[in-house]
Order: structure tokens, then sequence, then C-alpha cells
């Protein structure tokens, strides 16, 4: 089903229509609107205005602009100050990518949502060739600012992890932090690409967080609920790599004090290589 029809049922349904009411505020029938629902058809543009009008919503929320935009938001806001939000210490994946592929020559990396760079620029002051991207224009540009501090070169551009795909090949994919906001109607296309895009013992070092019942959501209230469709499930990440030899798949409950309130997550962190 098309995003848009997904939007227009689940308003519709919010307010109570049935297709044949919505329709009649619309002057269609109530065939054209079954047919956006269930993705056979999408409305006209110029319908998208009078649509949104009668769901009570705005135009970029029907198309699902709305989540992602306050995604972004969110972050422009963490990253708008002089100091780096996560810090510039490397994540331990890292260190762990390092012992099983060490720089002996040049090999490529891209970081995936690399945030304010500290994990990118961490590569390339150990000889790694770093691309790295980000959604967040303010995260690319400390990102840029860190690693002229630490006299690196690394390609940073800005780019949506749902819409970028891989045209090169690289030994090293790395993504901390940034697969949940990857709805699961686009994974697989996504690890496709990331796959047939990696050299032969390339690495893949990935994290995603997991939904648990008995973990509260974190303070960000309105970033979890643009994330509720989102959510991966435990082992679901491993999956995408049963051909893959598996170095470390391990879960994790950990505390975190991002936003300045304690709280906990839970997360699948996996190293595989290709085969």
């Amino acid at each position: 089903m098309d995003a848009v029809g997904k939007n227009i049922l689940k308003m519709r349904k919010s307010l109570g229509y049935t297709q044949e009411e919505l329709a009649k505020l619309l002057n269609v029938s109530f065939q054209a609107v079954s047919k956006w629902e269930n993705g056979v058809s999408l409305p006209d543009v110029a319908t998208l205005p009078l649509i949104a009008k009668a769901l009570g919503c705005s135009i970029d929320s029907l198309l699902g602009y709305a989540a992602e935009q306050r995604i972004i938001n969110d972050y422009e806001k963490r990253y708008d100050s002089d100091e780096y939000y996560w810090g510039v210490k490397p994540s331990n994946m890292c260190y762990e990518i390092m012992k099983l592929l060490p720089p002996i020559k040049p090999l490529r990396v891209l970081d995936i949502g690399c945030g304010e760079g500290k994990d990118a620029v961490f590569f390339a002051k150990n000889g790694y060739r770093v691309s790295a991207f980000d959604i967040a224009q303010k995260g690319i540009d400390k990102a840029k600012k860190l690693a002229e501090k630490n006299r690196v070169d690394v390609n940073f551009f800005k780019a949506d992890i749902l819409d970028f795909r891989l045209e090169n090949e690289f030994d090293v994919l790395f993504c901390s932090g940034a697969l949940h906001f990857v709805p699961d109607d686009v994974r697989g296309e996504i690890f496709e690409n990331y796959r047939e895009h990696t050299s032969s013992g390339g690495i893949h070092a990935m994290n995603v967080f997991v939904k648990k019942p008995f973990i509260p959501d974190a303070p960000d209230k309105d970033l979890n609920r643009s994330l509720n469709k989102c959510r991966w499930v435990s082992g679901e990440l491993f999956g995408y790599y049963t051909d893959w030899r598996l170095h470390s798949c391990n879960e994790v409950i950990f505390d975190c004090m991002s936003g300045g309130v304690p709280h906990k997550h839970c997360m699948d962190i996996m190293i595989a290589e290709k085969v």
C-alpha cells in the first residue's frame, strides 16, 4: 500500500469517516478512495489540498513528510551548539573494526548517519579513506570542523538514509544510531544495496535500537512517536546477514543521559563479514 494511501486510511478512520463519507466531502466516488487506500492509484495532485482539508491535516502530513521533518528539526536543534552532543570519543565498534580489518592498505569506509562526525574522523585519523553522510546539516558542518581540527580529509555530504543508495563499492559500512529511522517496508531493499556494494571480505558494523515492553520510552516523546512505525525487534538486524560470517551479534541494555534525563535503551549490535 502506498504511503499516501496508508495515511488517508489512518486519518479517515481516526475521524470516524466511512469511505463513502470521505468521498462525498471530496466529490469523488468511494471507489476512488478505496483505490487510494489500497495503493491501486494515487490522488491527483490537485486533489491533495482538498483531502488534507477534509482530514484536518497538512499536505506534508498526508505525504508522510511531517514525521521526518520533526526528526530533522530535532537533530538540528541538538547539534546547534559549540559542544559535541555525542562527544568526540569513537564508538567501541570502531576499535573492533580495526582489529578485524586494519588499514594495512587503503580501505574505503562509509559512515551512514555520521552525526557530528566523531567516528568518521577517528577512522580517517587511523588511515582509512572515509566518506560519511547525515541528514542534519548542522551535524555535517560540525563534522567538517572536527575533521579540520584533526587535520584529516573526510568526504562529508548531506543525504537521507531513506533515499541514498550506494553506487560504489566499500570495504567497511559503519552505522551507529541511524537504522532505527528506517521503516520496515524499505529495509530489505536498503540492505540488499549495502550488501551488494561491499567488497569480498568487507565488514558491516551496525547497531539498532529495539523495543522492549519493560523499558519505558526515552524522554524525547515527540521523536519516539515519529519512530513508532520504524520499531525493530530483537534479532531482526542479524537476519539480514545469515549468509555472512557474524563476528559478533549481541543485545545489550544500557543507561543513557541524552537530553539530560537518565533513561535506558536496548540495542542489537552486529559485526559481520562478507565471505
